[in-house]
C-alpha cells in the first residue's frame, strides 16, 4: 500500500469514530515520588532492616532472646552458630520488594550443602536458597537462587567465595480465605547479582526439605535468615518496601 493511502485510511478512521489521542490519556492519580541514590541503596520509602549498626529489628528464630549474630566493622553481620535456627524480623510483612546482600565464606573445606548454607525465607515459610554455588555441585533445586526444592534458577549467577552478592526479590504473597483455603497463589520474581533468575514463578507452598509443599492458611509473617551448618556467611544492606 502506498504511504499516502495509509495516511488517508488513518484519518478516515479518526473522523468516522470521532476519537482522538486524548480519549485514552489518563492524568490521575499521580504516582508519588520515591527517590533512590542507586540501585542497591534503599529508596526513601523503604523499611531499613539492617544498616550495619545494630540488630534491633531482629530476634532469634527459636526463642524470645535477641540475636547474637556478630556485627562487623565494615557494616556487615556474620552468622553465629548459636543453636537458635537463625534470626527473623520482629515485624511481620505481606507482599514486599526485598534487597539483601550476602557473602559466602572463603573456607572451602566443606562441599555440597555444607558450604555457606543459609536462606532468605519470606513470611518465614518460602525460601530463596543461599549457598556457595560458584564451584560447588549440589542438587540444582537446592543451589544458590533456587526456590528451595521447587524451582531451579534460570542461570547460575554466583560469584567467587568472599565476594559480595545480592538478591532483589519481588514477593507476591499468597492469600487465604476465612475457611483456610488458598484463593490466590504467591509468586517470586528474583534477580541474583542483577541477573533475572526467576520470572514470576508460582509458589507451590512451603519450601520443605522433606516432603511436598504445604498450604496451611496464614497471614503476614517475618523475614527469616537461616542459620545452617557449616561455614559462615555474612549479610549487609537489608531493606524492603511493602507492596
Amino acid at each position: 500500500m502506498k504511504p499516502y493511502l495509509s495516511i488517508i485510511l488513518i484519518l478516515s478512521f479518526v473522523v468516522n469514530t470521532g476519537q482522538s489521542s486524548k480519549d485514552t490519556e489518563i492524568w490521575g492519580p499521580i504516582p508519588k515520588k520515591v527517590n533512590s541514590i542507586s540501585d542497591s541503596s534503599p529508596p526513601d520509602d523503604a523499611i531499613i532492616l539492617f544498616d550495619g549498626t545494630d540488630l534491633s529489628s531482629w530476634q532469634a528464630r527459636w526463642g524470645e532472646k535477641d540475636s547474637e549474630w556478630q556485627i562487623n566493622d565494615d557494616g556487615s553481620m556474620t552468622v553465629v552458630f548459636d543453636g537458635t535456627g537463625g534470626i527473623q524480623t520482629k515485624e511481620n510483612f505481606g507482599s514486599v520488594q526485598l534487597h539483601i546482600e550476602w557473602k559466602t565464606s572463603e573456607d572451602l573445606s566443606h562441599k555440597n550443602q555444607d558450604r555457606s548454607n543459609s536462606g532468605v525465607f519470606l513470611q518465614g515459610r518460602y525460601e530463596i536458597q543461599i549457598l556457595d554455588s560458584y564451584d560447588n555441585p549440589t542438587y540444582v533445586n537446592g543451589q544458590a537462587g533456587s526456590v528451595y526444592k521447587q524451582y531451579i534458577p534460570l542461570v547460575n549467577s554466583s560469584r567467587k567465595p568472599g565476594h559480595w552478592q545480592s538478591y532483589d526479590i519481588i514477593f507476591d504473597a499468597p492469600v487465604f480465605d476465612n475457611g483456610g483455603n488458598k484463593i490466590k497463589s504467591g509468586f517470586f520474581t528474583v534477580f541474583h547479582n542483577g541477573v533475572l533468575i526467576h520470572n514470576k514463578v508460582e509458589i507451590l507452598g512451603t519450601t520443605e526439605n522433606v516432603g511436598p509443599p504445604k498450604n496451611l492458611a496464614h497471614g503476614d509473617g517475618p523475614l527469616y535468615l537461616q542459620n545452617h551448618c557449616c561455614t559462615q556467611i555474612s549479610f549487609r544492606n537489608i531493606w524492603l518496601r511493602k507492596l
